[in-house]
């Protein structure tokens, strides 16, 4: 009988915590690290990609997930190097790019373009950096040099390309996505923009790119990624001029010439569309 009763207790303990794990979501992130380039590795999973950049002298994070996921991010960066975190640079401003800020502001300088803050202020997100640029800014530890530039709107009106020359790589931050891009009017985002913001990107000497999402890319893939905005800007503007309305036009965008519009659960799909049309019909 006391055998029953203790499996009974058992059995009520595990459902509890299974009850628990549902409700809260809070399943634990799964974070890995893996080389792009000698000294340059990169953290993916949950959030958005983490560019971690060792120097003789201390590492440099591009992004830093969500504040969860900050011990995680330790944790992978010690499995490189025994270097500590000196500076973060924000790509921009989104929480799953920038949430870590909160933690790594205490350890770190946080640098970020002027308008990534503003967003973070305006939106009431912690951490905001404490060290800002406008057009670029470079990082210089140990024999290490690390850029980044501002080269116009696009995903938001704060994006930062960071810039490794010496090893030919960028990361674009969410300026460049594996699936569909999320074009954030509320924040300054511009399909128009973001094509010249992608043109200043494409002008660097690189052959490989991290995106804010999804696989490495090579030059070739940010070059069509660029030119899938310029197509899909005419497609709109034709679909516009056909009298497609705003209530219709979901419906009437895909096309298999153009993955983003074939990508219903992509960001552009189901988060950029009205916008997007409102700023093409605009444009007419």
């Amino acid at each position: 009988m006391r055998n029953v009763a203790r499996a009974f207790v058992l059995a009520i303990a595990c459902i509890a915590v299974v009850i628990v794990i549902t409700v809260s979501g809070q399943q634990p992130d799964t974070l890995n690290i893996r080389p792009v380039k000698e000294g340059l590795y990169l953290i993916n999973g949950t959030g958005g990609n983490v560019g971690v950049r060792v120097t003789s002298d201390g590492v440099i994070l591009i992004d830093n997930k969500f504040p969860r996921n900050f011990e995680a991010i330790q944790e992978r960066v010690r499995e490189v190097t025994s270097e500590p975190v000196k500076y973060v640079i924000n790509t921009h401003h989104h929480g799953d790019h920038a949430g870590g800020n909160v933690e790594y502001i205490k350890i770190a300088e946080v640098i970020a373009h002027q308008n990534a803050r503003d967003n973070m202020i305006k939106n009431e997100q912690d951490g905001p950096p404490r060290i800002v640029f406008t057009k670029e800014t470079a990082i210089h530890l140990g024999d290490t040099e690390v850029r980044a530039y501002h080269f116009g709107r696009g995903h938001t009106d704060g994006d930062s390309i960071v810039y490794f020359p010496d090893l030919q790589t960028i990361h674009g931050g969410d300026l460049l996505h594996g699936t569909a891009p999320f074009i954030d009017y509320a924040n300054g985002g511009s399909s128009r923009d973001w094509i010249t913001t992608l043109d200043g990107a494409l002008d660097l000497d690189f052959d490989t790119a991290i995106p804010g999402h999804g696989e490495l890319m090579t030059k070739a893939d940010v070059r069509a990624f660029r030119d899938q905005f310029v197509s899909v800007r005419q497609h709109m503007t034709a679909l516009i001029r056909a009298g497609v309305t705003k209530d219709t036009v979901a419906t009437q965008i895909p096309t298999n010439e153009l993955s983003w519009t074939m990508a219903p659960d992509g960001l552009f799909m189901r988060r950029s569309l009205p916008g997007f049309y409102d700023e093409m019909a605009a444009e007419r």
